[in-house]
């Protein structure tokens, strides 16, 4: 019995990495030695040359936050054979679901995403799943409600044949070998639920071609005149599991509870996006079922592993000391991913190389999806005293202390109280929903957080359109730390866009956001010296907190060459000048640590080239336009806008589930936001024509006479 108990539940491994480390460092030294160069020579030359210098200055800095990252990769593996024996009583998890938009966010999606997390492989009555719909829609409820009367078929079947893709749009995709006879039970059923499902997509689809799709009255009168924007709070519960003290006929065994939740939205409220939906989550959840840990993921991200939650709670419950894990993130995977990444969004290489880097530091930073938390570290508490500070808040919640607690946590009693179980980390789930709908209602109404600190000190954190790293910083300013499994197959799998506007949008509120936390009082830049973060940990956020900065260099040197043509100037050294080696060396090393690390993770060269120009378009138009979203903010021109991105209906229109459609076209719209790089593009095709044609150059010293091109300026 003694050795079960000692069971390890994970196992981290230091990863060997000498080539990479070689190769990182050869870089490094070629891109300071090019600095160098280009200071003592400076004298010797112009603007250009100058220009060039703090564009590579930028390049190196970049680098080194890279190198910095990824220096020390970590292997993490799970055993969730071993939980049960350790824990006979498993602890209580939440799941939220968030949407915000039926028109961009199909629901045939969201409900694919609700069905596969109440499949999962973990006892039901400690489940509990969250739909927030921002959209306030119909729509979304009704399908929902359908859902879940298929779940209750779904859930038993999944787990009496084992299923291991429990999403059903990716499970039917392919027919299973069924046995010579035909007749066998598995065969029958199999046959039988997959009808079933085709009748729940028909049922969607025909609801959502009608601008009526159901008679709004009894569970639906709720939903009559409802005005998007500017509604009360609408809290349904769908479902509930069936408890062992109760036989209400109501109640489904297998199925975990599955709640609707609209929060109240009034114009003159603000609403916070995703951010202010999390939090309402986090306090409805709290007075209902108060799980000490929370799930949350995007609507399109189903689980794609039934064991997550178990692999979650190893990680979670088989640390020693709770401050090393606050949450759990899984990586950002999709299922449709074009062939060879041509939008270069698929963020393998940088999960793999980053990801596994900041495994040997304070932990990844919180993407938003996919990410297991602690409440009582969502609620506030530090690292340094967890039970201390359970015990002040169990003292102030007497009648001395109530205003106290109210002021930050809000006026609820009934939250009040769940917040002390939930700071001790206590298990939730109660016997009944419907005994804390009343209370549920009242943290969902859109003027209770008004004199609390939600959103400022605890909660999910204000003040950014990347909520999501905003709020991981702010845990990690604290000194909790994370970690970031990369099972295989992956724990989830989203979706990822599969157009030029739709990636572009996407690029530039990720630029938008983080560039706001980097200017924002939580800014890492200081966070080191006046919080707990780590000091390599705080480059990592650096790093991709300046993702839209880089525009500014990455545009400047990558006008360079045109100009260098057309000026007749130049900003590499002559051919036969030796310092020219450097920039070659750099432009080979470089191309060779890429291609070698894309190879290395079983992507293709196509798949490096198309990231590699991703890369530039990116920076050129999205993470440009990012910045002056920020630049108008900070002059109080305007405020930046949580775009929600387009989702592509996969889990009904993509019947070969591949995603390939369009995988060979780059998709273009009138967005201004592809100005930039077609400019940028034009003014090279202009400097390529006043070569070929052999045109007289522009002077740049007043004499009509130039400097003779490298060959930098005309090949780069």
């Amino acid at each position: 019995m003694a050795n079960e108990i000692t069971l390890p539940l994970y196992h981290k491994t230091a990863r060997k990495n000498t080539i990479q480390r070689t190769l990182d460092v050869t870089l490094l030294f070629l891109l300071v030695s090019l600095l160098v160069y280009r200071l003592l020579s400076l004298k010797n030359h112009g603007f250009v040359w100058l220009l060039a210098l703090l564009c590579e200055s930028c390049f190196t800095f970049t680098w080194s936050l890279i190198v910095s990252t990824k220096w020390n990769p970590v292997e993490i593996e799970t055993y969730p054979e071993n939980l049960e024996p350790r824990f006979a009583d498993l602890p209580a998890v939440d799941m939220f679901v968030t949407t915000a938009d039926p028109a961009r966010e199909p629901p045939i999606m969201t409900v694919n995403t609700v069905l596969s997390l109440l499949a999962v492989d973990y006892p039901a009555d400690k489940l509990a799943c969250y739909v927030s719909d921002d959209g306030c829609s119909a729509l979304t409820f009704h399908s929902l409600v359908e859902a879940f009367r298929f779940a209750k078929v779904w859930v038993p079947f999944c787990k009496k044949y084992k299923v291991q893709v429990r999403a059903p749009f990716r499970y039917f995709l392919e027919e299973p070998i069924f046995t010579s006879s035909g007749n066998s039970e598995f065969e029958q059923e199999w046959k039988k639920i997959k009808a079933e499902y085709e009748q729940l997509c028909l049922k969607i689809k025909e609801a959502g071609r009608e601008s009526a799709p159901y008679d709004l009255t009894a569970e639906f009168a709720v939903f009559a005149n409802i005005e998007t924007g500017n509604h009360p709070t609408i809290i349904k519960i769908i479902g509930k599991h069936k408890h062992e003290t109760e036989k209400d006929e109501d109640e489904d065994e297998d199925v975990p509870h599955l709640v609707y939740v609209s929060r109240e939205k009034r114009p003159k409220y603000p609403h916070h996006f995703k951010a202010g939906a999390m939090n309402v989550l986090s306090r409805v959840s709290g007075v209902m079922t108060n799980a000490p840990f929370m799930l949350n993921v995007d609507c399109d991200m189903f689980a794609n592993d039934p064991q997550v939650v178990r692999q979650a709670m190893c990680l979670l419950l088989g640390c020693q000391n709770e401050t090393n894990v606050a949450f759990v993130q899984y990586p950002q995977c999709f299922y449709n991913g074009l062939k060879d990444d041509p939008y270069g969004n698929q963020m393998i290489v940088l999960t793999e190389y980053m990801g596994r880097g900041l495994l040997g530091l304070q932990g990844p930073s919180y993407f938003g999806t996919g990410c297991f938390h602690r409440r009582k570290v969502i609620y506030g508490v530090w690292p340094d005293h967890p039970d201390d500070h359970a015990t002040n808040h169990t003292l102030l919640c007497g009648k001395s202390g109530e205003y106290e607690q109210m002021k930050k946590f809000g006026k609820s009693r009934e939250f009040l109280e769940t917040t002390t179980h939930a700071l001790r980390g206590e298990k939730g789930i109660g016997p009944k929903l419907s005994d804390s709908l009343e209370a549920a209602l009242q943290v969902a109404n859109c003027d209770y957080e008004f004199g609390s600190t939600w959103g400022a000190k605890f909660g999910w954190i204000y003040g950014s359109t990347t909520e999501d790293v905003l709020t991981g910083l702010t845990i990690h300013m604290k000194g909790w730390k994370s970690t970031f499994p990369m099972p295989d197959p992956p724990a989830f799998l989203g979706c990822a866009p599969t157009g030029g506007p739709a990636a572009m949008t996407q690029q530039k509120r990720w630029a938008t956001g983080l560039l706001e936390i980097l200017v924002s009082k939580s800014s890492p830049i200081f966070a080191t010296f006046t919080g707990n973060l780590q000091f390599r940990t705080s480059l990592f956020y650096i790093y991709v907190l300046s993702w839209g900065l880089s525009s500014i260099p990455e545009l400047c040197y990558a006008a360079l060459p045109a100009y260098c043509i057309i000026a007749d100037s130049q900003f590499l050294p002559k051919v036969y000048d030796p310092a020219m080696l450097i920039p070659v060396a750099i432009f080979v090393t470089y191309n060779m640590l890429t291609l070698r690390e894309y190879l290395k993770v079983g992507l293709s060269v196509r798949a490096w080239w198309n990231n590699m120009r991703m890369g530039r378009i990116t920076a050129a138009s999205a993470y440009l336009f990012g910045v002056l979203s920020v630049l108008l903010k900070i002059l109080g021109l305007s405020e930046t806008v949580f775009e929600v991105t387009q989702k592509d209906d996969q889990a009904s229109d993509d019947e070969d589930g591949n995603g390939m459609n369009g995988a060979t076209k780059f998709t273009f719209d009138e967005s201004p936001i592809f100005v930039p790089g077609t400019a940028l593009l034009l003014v090279h095709l202009t400097a390529l024509l006043t070569l070929c044609l052999r045109l007289p150059p522009i002077s740049v010293h007043g004499d009509g006479k130039g400097l003779r091109v490298g060959l930098g300026e005309v090949f780069l």
